[in-house]
């Protein structure tokens, strides 16, 4: 659906008229203008993944495995990193097992843990569905690289400020 003019400048021309505040209209457009974003980018990567079998969270969990040194995390350091609940992550390795892009085995280490590993039929659908996102420029291809750099460290403000990670600015 495509509007005529952007509903959330209209939006945020009434918020401001309705209670006289410019920079609360201004943040409140932000705001909904990184949602919307957010759900153009995911539903457009999910269809560009479809085709591989994916969605983006299960390609998340196995970019997040082929970064780690050997290839396998813990089922509880892996939701961690992805930044889910428990259960989704175990979801999400499950489906992917079912696949037979990651293997699931218990952990030497910790005795009740699990331990998900990708397996050469996820690396190879992994570098696949990376080369087909790189030529669509993760959906951003319409910013210059110094405003995806840009965007990239507002962004990044708002997550440190959120508690997100710790590291320094």
């Amino acid at each position: 659906m495509s509007f005529p003019f952007d509903p959330i400048r209209r939006a945020a021309l009434l918020w401001q008229r309705a209670w006289g505040d410019h920079s609360q209209s201004q943040a409140m457009a932000t705001a909904t203008s990184i949602m919307r974003v957010q759900q153009l980018l995911l539903s457009r990567f999910d269809a560009m993944l479809s085709d591989y079998g994916l969605t983006f969270s299960r390609y998340e969990a196995l970019v997040l495995l082929s970064f780690s040194r050997d290839g396998r995390l813990p089922m509880s350091l892996l939701g961690a990193r992805l930044m889910v609940h428990p259960t989704s992550a175990t979801h999400t390795v499950q489906r992917l097992e079912a696949q037979g892009f990651v293997a699931r085995t218990p952990n030497p280490q910790d005795g009740r843990g699990t331990l998900a590993e990708i397996t050469p039929a996820g690396r190879q659908v992994l570098h696949e569905a990376t080369q087909a996102l790189v030529a669509d420029g993760f959906g951003l291809g319409c910013l210059s690289e110094d405003e995806n750099g840009q965007l990239y460290r507002l962004l990044e403000t708002v997550r440190r400020t959120a508690g997100d990670f710790e590291e320094p600015a």
